[in-house]
């Protein structure tokens, strides 16, 4: 990443100051002002199907920031997991996925308010389900790191401190017109839909969670698919 960055943040309204301790602490990364360098896919979350929105255009000076990459060979797929357990609700229907959602916590967690800057991939709600359906038993580690690769999701930046909202700088906006960018951001939200059908009818011998706390798996082990980025 250069030190000099340029992000946009997908909003139904207009962001010329962020601002920091604002936001849904139940997102993907907890509290925190949520971005992604591609302008496309900011148009893509800033629309609903009733209305426009706004790619806010920002640059951003990551020199010194303390930048957590999730993304990057250092972690798996299952420390990703980990850190949405702590902060989206996942609806627990087993109480193999209450055993789960702790076990994840305390062998995979990563403490994300340590850092300034975290980039990771968003969950959107299509891709959401594949997360849930892994907590509860449902599907493999693997099917979940091969769904994540299959949906293209995007990678996100997430300001997590007052330092980091210290060197953001906002540039300008430009409409996100909801007959285009809501009709890409369907299609996008069908094919994970899609995807969690096949593999719901796939037979599989991976790595359930059973088997992960069965077998008092950790981050080291090879089975566990590292780095989720193409």
């Amino acid at each position: 990443m250069e030190n000099l960055i340029t992000i946009f943040h997908g909003s139904p309204q207009i962001v010329e100051v962020p601002t920091f301790g604002l936001g849904r602490k139940n997102n993907d990364f907890g509290l925190g002002f949520y971005c992604t360098e591609s302008n496309d896919l900011a148009k893509e979350w800033a629309v609903s199907s009733l209305k426009d929105g706004f790619s806010n255009r920002y640059t951003l000076d990551t020199e010194y920031l303390r930048i957590l990459k999730l993304n990057s060979p250092e972690y798996t797929i299952l420390n990703w997991i980990a850190v949405l357990v702590d902060h989206r609700l996942f609806s627990i229907k087993t109480p193999i996925a209450r055993r789960a959602k702790q076990y994840l916590t305390e062998h995979f967690g990563v403490n994300v308010n340590a850092y300034d800057l975290i980039t990771g991939y968003r969950a959107d709600d299509s891709y959401f389900d594949f997360a849930e359906a892994f907590l509860n038993n449902a599907i493999t580690v693997e099917q979940l790191s091969r769904a994540m690769r299959l949906g293209k999701l995007g990678e996100q930046i997430v300001l997590k401190s007052q330092f980091a909202f210290s060197k953001i700088h906002y540039e300008g906006f430009e409409v996100a017109e909801k007959d285009k960018y809501y009709v890409l951001r369907k299609a996008r939200n069908d094919e994970a839909n899609q995807t969690y059908l096949d593999i719901q009818e796939e037979e599989n011998d991976g790595l359930y969670m059973q088997d992960i706390l069965r077998g008092g798996i950790t981050n080291d082990d090879p089975r566990i698919p590292r780095n989720l980025s193409e």
